[in-house]
């Protein structure tokens, strides 16, 4: 099995953790590179075997807009601090992957700086799409361009020019000569060009064994992107489940949840089954859990779907204390934080989630069954759901309850003959007449294992 099909990732935000300028003003943040390895030694603490960070490499503002795909952001620090960092990720046994920004660069990328200058006659006019020289913008360029979401700061890039392939392929190639990285998560993967997914793929094939691309895809099929035969990605981002691990609780409906799962990992013909996504409960883009949900003590039950339902967890920094967030308007910064990981420690908004995910954690490990078993539910209300994970000598079953007003007995046939127990506490749980019974309490997990 690859290293990621037993993965839970830690996703850090390096920019805005370390407080870097918003602007890119060519001045190191003072300890960027240590705080960055103090909170990836804190993501192995509570189970996290993988890192993503990014965005890392030079560019004029918010990471995305790539000046530079060679140069670790100026605002971090250098090449040889990523280096190490990299180094000591894998010393704790965990693998590093970085943000891919490949469909669009900023307007100081130097393919772009010679369209300024040269116009016409430019070398690289062609790295570019939909360049009209009738046209102009709003910075005054005597000419308009394609672009990212409307956004003239995110120049798009021609992937179907060879030269823009092989630029690309070549910076995969500098990334793990000189970093050793082990995977790359593709930036708005949703708009690339298949022939040019297709081309990261042969090179990710070559550069590394196990060399993960997982996709940023928000809407649409994923198997698109993974389906057998595609050669593109082996993982997309799965904001299917994203919506609904949240609004499953705030609706008290886990018929959505599961409905979600039903379609895309039932064991009797879900449309990805066999498939790995993604799966994560907030991101750099989307609103903090904390501030989604209107009881928040249902994270404890949402962690646990994160963690046990069929997919690679996500945990984005500083949620697993329970910090809130929110977008104001189309900015993006409350979402990405400077953080104290030292009083976050001391003093968590939510005093049992940093617990109870390193409990996740030491529970998934155990049973491979809860990595990459087949997925079967149990049963199903509106407040309470029950589904097990099963393989040929193991297997993990997961009780949730979505009341925050009282506890719920919840009964659900055994999945498999054995003997049962609590996951966490080790107390016997004996079947009567082929069922299990436990008590969940509101807000609540139960995880039951079945004995070696």
């Amino acid at each position: 099995m690859a290293w990621y099909d037993n993965a839970v990732f830690y996703h850090i935000y390096p920019l805005g953790l370390c407080g870097c300028a918003h602007e890119n003003d060519g001045q190191p943040t003072p300890g960027a590179f240590q705080k960055l390895n103090d909170w990836a030694a804190h993501a192995a603490d509570i189970g996290c075997t993988a890192i993503y960070i990014g965005p890392l490499f030079e560019s004029g503002s918010h990471g995305y807009d790539t000046i530079d795909y060679r140069r670790v952001d100026r605002r971090l620090g250098t090449n040889e601090e990523f280096k190490e960092f990299v180094a000591n990720c894998h010393a704790r046994g965990q693998h590093v992957i970085v943000d891919g920004v490949f469909n669009h660069v900023g307007r100081d990328f130097f393919a772009f700086q010679n369209l300024k200058t040269d116009r016409e006659n430019a070398r690289y006019k062609d790295w570019f799409c939909d360049v009209n020289f009738w046209g102009n913008n709003e910075y005054n360029d005597g000419f308009s361009y394609g672009n990212w979401g409307g956004f003239n700061l995110l120049v798009k890039l021609n992937q179907r020019n060879p030269e823009v392939q092989n630029y690309h392929f070549d910076t995969i190639r500098f990334w793990v000569d000189e970093f050793d990285i082990d995977g790359i998560r593709l930036d708005a993967a949703d708009v690339l060009d298949f022939d040019f997914m297709r081309g990261l793929r042969r090179v990710a094939n070559e550069v590394k064994p196990e060399f993960w691309l997982m996709g940023e895809v928000i809407h649409g099929d994923y198997a698109r992107y993974i389906g057998d035969g595609q050669h593109l990605l082996h993982s997309v981002t799965n904001y299917e489940l994203h919506k609904g691990l949240y609004s499953g609780h705030n609706d008290h409906n886990y018929f959505e949840i599961a409905h979600t799962i039903r379609r895309e990992f039932d064991e009797n013909g879900g449309i990805y089954k066999g498939k790995k996504l993604y799966s994560f409960v907030d991101n750099h883009d989307v609103d903090r859990l904390a501030s989604k949900l209107n009881v928040k003590e249902n994270m404890i039950p949402i962690y646990a779907l994160l963690y046990f339902l069929p997919g690679i967890p996500s945990i984005y920094y500083g949620s697993e204390f329970g910090i809130e967030g929110r977008k104001e308007g189309g900015n993006d910064d409350p979402l990405r934080p400077a953080l104290n990981l030292e009083e976050l420690e001391k003093n968590p908004p939510a005093e049992k989630l940093p617990a109870w995910i390193k409990t996740l954690s030491d529970v998934r490990k155990k049973h491979p069954a809860a990595r990459t078993g087949r997925y079967r539910e149990l049963m199903l209300t509106n407040r309470q759901y029950a589904f097990a994970r099963l393989d040929e000598t193991d297997a993990l079953i997961t009780a949730v309850n979505n009341d925050e007003n009282q506890s719920a007995g919840v009964w659900f046939p055994a999945p498999c003959d054995g003997t049962w127990k609590n996951a966490v506490t080790g107390e016997a749980i004996s079947p009567e007449n082929g069922k299990l019974f436990v008590e969940v309490p509101p807000c609540g997990c139960v995880l039951i294992e079945k004995e070696a």
